[in-house]
């Protein structure tokens, strides 16, 4: 069974996206205020997100901005320079747009890696300019925007997925596999004879053709969900991160593992804007 989109988080979704696509920054009529910023070191990209707080304590995406990266695999950061000048980029990109220093910020890691692997995320954040670094893991931080209360939240990135089962509000369970965004490129680069870097655009602008050589691919991860939530069947699963963001992705999981499935639009928003609601 698929679920509906739930609508004020698909509203924010909406909206730092539609302000991603501007470029530009968005400030309220009232000024800034207070600011929380979230950096996303993904595989493939590194993604930057600033909420402003206003005056009822709900967040505003002012500034949402994303670069080429490729400085991690598999959620370990395996080139720290290339990391490092991702992150100041866009943080000076931000500071300039919105007149403003930032100095604090939030970033994650992916549930499981090593204590060593996941500060280094904070390393890079550090070596970027930032005072203060929040770390959290991904699936968390997933949870911060979704707000599920008895749930799962699927967190799928370009090297892994992570995955956390949520009761009462509270995570009672955390893990991950190895699978996601990157070995579904791996598939379909396979399977049309095409360069790596091309799978990823081929498969945004031609997806009824690909779709079918992605079910296996898709399938795959849905077993590494069923693996990871023994015993909590019941619940629905809720989806993040831009690797399923395909057509029909939601309803492969849902048709396969005969459960509820949730999705949202911008999927891959959902943790960056997380990430940003992790600062205190």
């Amino acid at each position: 069974m698929r679920a509906p989109t739930v609508p004020d988080t698909a509203a924010l979704l909406t909206a730092a996206a539609e302000l991603a696509d501007r470029g530009s920054a968005a400030i309220p009529d009232a000024g800034l205020g207070r600011l929380r910023v979230g950096v996303d070191l993904g595989t493939a990209s590194c993604v930057l997100v600033v909420l402003a707080v206003d005056e009822d304590g709900a967040d505003v995406p002012v500034w949402v901005r994303s670069h080429p990266s490729g400085a991690l695999r598999d959620g370990v950061v395996v080139d720290f320079a290339k990391a490092t000048s991702a992150v100041r980029r866009l943080k000076e990109a931000a500071e300039e747009g919105l007149g403003v220093e930032l100095g604090s910020a939030a970033t994650a890691y992916p549930p499981c890696i090593p204590v060593k692997d996941a500060r280094a995320c904070t390393y890079v954040c550090e070596s970027a300019g930032f005072d203060e670094v929040t770390l959290v893991d991904e699936v968390s931080a997933a949870q911060r925007t979704l707000e599920v209360v008895d749930g799962v939240v699927v967190d799928v990135g370009g090297g892994s997925t992570g995955v956390g089962v949520f009761r009462g509000g509270e995570l009672v369970a955390l893990d991950d596999r190895a699978g996601g965004g990157h070995h579904l490129d791996l598939m379909l680069a396979g399977a049309l004879g095409i360069p790596l870097e091309d799978a990823e655009p081929y498969k945004r602008t031609h997806p009824r053709e690909t779709f079918p050589l992605l079910v296996p691919g898709l399938q795959r991860i849905a077993e590494n969900v069923r693996a990871l939530t023994v015993g909590d069947e019941e619940l629905p699963l809720h989806l993040a991160g831009g690797a399923l963001m395909i057509a029909g992705a939601g309803d492969v999981l849902a048709e396969y593992l005969e459960r509820e499935v949730v999705t949202y639009p911008h999927a891959l928003l959902i943790t960056p804007i997380g990430i940003a609601r992790s600062v205190a």
